[in-house]
């Protein structure tokens, strides 16, 4: 008994020692995140001499991929000569976020050092305070723990990389239209092919490959496709009454109600307007009979929202990661701001004029609008909608046909524009996002199995548009046709 009591409080002591060193190592990696954040602000962007040589150590080596060893004499040399000089363009360093790590130094239990490793992105800004990115960088840092605090002994940068002359000219063009972020997708082959994400993410600081965008009304093509898998699971028709699964209060008295059907709803035919809100006296009523008219509406999205989960019981979000998510592989993609929405990633939302629109975090899930997500979250959601060609083809084409005429050579099918009369004869499925301060695009190109999504955080997309589509796939095309 007394032994297993000893097994038990020895056990109980190493969890609490683990549980210490664990919140030990949490305050130390704060630590020395402020102090990164410090170190560069004063030393390289403020260029803070005595700053500088207060906090490196004696016997500083630096390791540079492009410009060789240097010990501390030389380092103090460059950094006056290139980083504070008297030039009117003022290098600027800033870290990508989400990058930093930190691991403790121990000698004999005691603390000494701390490696740190990241990644930061360097900028030119010129007289008129204009910012320009030079390059990105991979940083190892190694931190001494001395008397009078923390020294930096040594510093590796490698892996620079400079951007070419595409993404000049879309940070020029973004610089001058006042789009912060810039993010975009590839897929060829029914594969991700490229990924990119520019510019910063409120300004100044840089965006991070994981940058979070409200995506707006790109929240609509998931829905659509979480509806279409339960359609071909078998657990919903598209044309069953939905009424009899809920009812909006204020069209209980209507008996239009008990026509309308997800099928209304994925075509925009449900009568409703776009927004109750947008009608006189704020109550949501139909415009025409579900199925004899054509009206975009958010209000109908949000309508099967709530027939769904009266009918299954569980939430929205529930159902598209059973049925969107897991299988695409889609692991930050948000309905709201939920505890995986880090502020720190997000690209804020801004007005033609670079003025900052206030943030306002949502906390309920809307079927029509206000997801986030990542660039490479929604390219892996398109080329999940590419691949259900092979896997439910009969609903895939159901998705595609056009169902109802918008214009010359444009349609609408089941949750998607469609739009014919391409140079190579083959159709396009298309869906835009637009909310103050965001701007959204997705294309599929079924039969190419090519696609693309653009996120932008600003007003002002279509100087960026015009630059970037002709470079993608029938972008010429498309952009003739907008």
């Amino acid at each position: 008994m007394k032994k297993a009591m000893l097994i038990v409080g020895c056990l109980l002591a190493e969890c609490l020692l683990a549980g210490i060193s664990v919140a030990g190592e949490k305050d130390l990696a704060s630590e020395l995140r402020a102090l990164d954040r410090e170190f560069f602000e004063r030393s390289f962007n403020q260029c803070d001499g005595t700053y500088l040589a207060d906090h490196v150590d004696p016997g500083l080596t630096f390791y540079h991929d492009q410009s060789g060893i240097q010990n501390l004499s030389q380092f103090r040399e460059n950094t006056a000569r290139f980083i504070c000089n008297e030039h009117e363009a003022k290098p600027l360093r800033r870290l990508i976020p989400g990058s930093l790590e930190t691991d403790p130094l121990y000698r004999d239990g005691q603390l000494y050092g701390a490696i740190q490793r990241g990644k930061h992105a360097f900028y030119l800004r010129d007289a008129d305070q204009v910012e320009t990115l030079t390059s990105t960088a991979s940083f190892t840092h190694t931190w001494l723990k001395q008397e009078e605090g923390w020294k930096l002994a040594h510093v590796l940068s490698y892996a620079h990389h400079s951007p070419g002359p595409r993404d000049s000219r879309l940070l020029e063009v973004m610089t001058k239209a006042g789009v912060p972020a810039l993010a975009f997708a590839r897929i060829e082959a029914g594969k991700v092919r490229e990924s990119r994400v520019l510019g910063t993410l409120d300004g100044s600081t840089p965006a991070p490959p994981d940058t979070l965008f409200k995506v707006a009304s790109l929240t609509k093509p998931i829905i659509t496709m979480t509806v279409l898998k339960l359609v071909h699971a078998g657990r919903l028709s598209l044309d069953e009454p939905i009424a009899q699964y809920w009812i909006d209060p204020d069209i209980r008295h209507d008996d239009r109600v008990r026509a309308l059907t997800a099928r209304h709803v994925l075509m925009h035919r449900t009568g409703f307007p776009n927004w109750r809100w947008m009608s006189g006296n704020g109550e949501l009523a139909f415009a025409f009979t579900p199925g004899e008219g054509h009206a975009y509406s958010g209000e109908g999205y949000e309508y099967l929202r709530r027939s769904l989960e009266a009918k299954f019981g569980v939430s929205v979000e529930a159902l598209a990661e059973q049925m969107v998510f897991t299988p695409a592989g889609m692991r930050d993609t948000h309905f709201y701001w939920d505890e995986g929405v880090a502020l720190e990633r997000y690209a804020r939302h801004y007005r033609a004029d670079g003025t900052e629109y206030e943030l306002e975090p949502h906390r309920e899930a809307n079927a029509a609008a206000n997801m986030i997500t990542t660039i490479d979250d929604y390219a892996r959601f398109l080329t999940f909608v590419l691949n259900q060609q092979h896997l439910m083809p009969t609903l895939f084409n159901a998705m595609t046909t056009r169902e109802q005429t918008l214009g010359s050579n444009h349609y609408f099918g089941l949750g998607w524009e469609i739009f014919d009369a391409f140079s190579t004869g083959e159709p396009a499925l298309l869906h835009s996002g637009r909310d103050p301060g965001v701007n959204t695009l997705a294309v599929l190109f079924p039969e190419s199995s090519k696609a693309y999504v653009v996120f932008m955080n600003a007003d002002n997309a279509m100087p960026v548009l015009e630059e970037l589509l002709p470079g993608l796939y029938l972008g010429r095309d498309l952009l003739a046709r907008q």
